[in-house]
């Protein structure tokens, strides 16, 4: 029997004209702007199907807020990845889970020419002066966030190689960008920490470490003093991923003995400050980290192992959730004079994809944090979750029958409070067949407004809130 929530993970239909919505409840008259998500939109290419939720074909989802009230469009990502899928009618490049059939000599081929899929399905971000879709190889790509016409592949300088990076950036408020990229090689493999100036868009090195198994990692911590790689024991060979012939993700192993590796570097010069180990652990997602003296705090939405990324492929997603434990914030603190770590667990309530008052908080000591959560065994996204990460008490918004996306947060005008605000998220409402937009006070985490799309839109990954009057308000790691 599918979960209830597998509507969400089937192929939707794109609508590039702008649909106006009703709305129910009061929208703040201070609320305008547009809500821009992504995430896979489509899970198959004729009688082939991609394999790992990770894998579907980009789509782009945008909810407009003016004084005339909400309106909605869609477009599906003009990537070579969905372009060529559908010249070809199949799969024609290689995904986080899904590897496409090739003879001999294309596989031989790609140890020479590695091919980058720049199927941009994960976050929104702000580059230099573009609006841009990220996913974890390093091609982002241009649109319109008015239209989401696909405007091209950013061109990068060639001078940082490496095919594996993060979708999830951190700025500076003037737009400086800090990134890393992963250079696999033997029999020592390089993490390269880089800035990207924001009226150039040209990259600069700041720091880089060997390894000799580099690790996935999603995502980074930034502070106002140092950057912070978390190395979970998912390793890989770096020849296994070029040789083996399988999918990208299936090449790595969980080697738990190795334990967590916390890698720190000086924010300004890249230098290379300590490397700490903690015990086991995963995490997709960084919550914030913060500076308290001698200590590097970070948060993490953190695993016991990484079975949850084997629990993300379609068949095992659409079947339901009920023996994955949800991800718990937890805190490593690195004493950077001693150099050792910790682990603490900041609250029992489980979050995922989690969002903070990025504007105001990033890098620096905060309270609260957003996120999605499960309330049911075997919902893997069921409620949205408030935390307060000073006392590890929560709040909950949740509905029959409803399955909601990554909360994120849109600061009222000359808000003082962390939470002066509304929390926006796009809910799956199963029963009805279609979804919604969903409007909380931030505050007290109740319900304020809704309005409902046109169709069920798949459950999407990452998104912003491109702020009509602050364009770059609320941008996240």
């Amino acid at each position: 029997m599918p979960a209830p929530y597998a509507l969400g993970l089937t192929t939707a239909n794109e609508h590039p004209e702008s649909h106006a919505l009703p709305v129910r409840g009061t929208l703040p008259p201070w609320l305008r702007g547009t809500l821009v998500r992504n995430g896979p939109g489509r899970f198959e290419v004729e009688g082939e199907t991609y394999n790992h939720w990770f894998d579907g074909l980009a789509l782009l989802h945008a909810f407009t807020i003016t004084e005339a009230g909400v309106s909605y469009r869609s477009r599906f990502l003009q990537s070579s990845a969905y372009t060529e899928a559908e010249a070809e009618g199949r799969i024609t490049q290689s995904a986080f889970a899904t590897d496409p059939c090739r003879s001999l000599f294309e596989r031989v081929m790609t140890v020479f020419r590695p091919q980058l899929t720049d199927n941009a399905n994960v976050s929104i971000h702000r580059l230099a002066g573009d609006w841009v879709a990220l996913t974890e190889t390093p091609l982002p790509v241009r649109f319109d966030p008015h239209t989401l016409d696909t405007l091209g592949v950013v061109d990068y300088d060639d001078s940082l190689s490496g095919p594996l990076t993060t979708a999830h950036p951190h700025r500076l408020p003037d737009g400086t960008l800090y990134s890393y990229v992963v250079d696999f090689s033997k029999p020592t493999s390089t993490y390269r920490l880089y800035r990207l100036d924001a009226a150039t868009a040209t990259r600069k090195e700041l720091g880089t470490h060997a390894v000799r198994r580099p690790s996935y990692m999603h995502s980074f911590a930034m502070t106002e003093r140092y950057l912070a790689l978390v190395a979970f024991p998912l390793v890989l060979d770096p020849l296994d991923v070029l040789l083996s012939g399988t999918p990208f993700i299936e090449n790595f192993e969980w080697q738990p003995e190795r334990g967590t590796q916390i890698h720190v570097f000086e924010r300004d010069t890249g230098t290379h400050v300590t490397t700490v180990s903690t015990d086991p652990m995963f995490a997709f997602h960084h919550i914030n980290a913060f500076d308290d003296g001698d200590a590097l705090c970070i948060d993490m939405a953190a695993y016991p192992d990484a079975t949850i990324v084997d629990r993300m492929y379609l068949d095992a997603l659409r079947s339901g959730w009920d023996d994955v434990e949800m991800a718990r914030p937890e805190r490593l603190r690195v004493n950077l004079k001693q150099h050792t770590a910790t682990r603490e667990r900041l609250s029992d309530t489980g979050i995922e994809v989690p969002r903070i008052h990025y504007a105001a908080c990033n890098g620096q000591p905060y309270r609260y944090v957003y996120g999605t959560g499960n309330r049911t065994p075997g919902h893997f996204t069921d409620e949205l979750v408030k935390i307060d990460m000073t006392t590890g008490s929560a709040q909950h918004w949740y509905a029959d029958g409803c399955f909601p996306s990554e909360p994120i947060f849109a600061a009222a005008p000359g808000s003082n409070a962390e939470d002066d605000g509304i929390v926006l998220s796009v809910v799956l409402d199963a029963e009805a067949e279609r979804s919604f937009l969903l409007v909380l006070d931030a505050e007290s985490f109740t319900e304020i407004a809704r309005a409902p799309a046109p169709q069920a839109i798949p459950l999407s990954f990452h998104g912003q809130f491109l702020d009509a009057d602050a364009p770059l308000q609320g941008l996240h790691r």
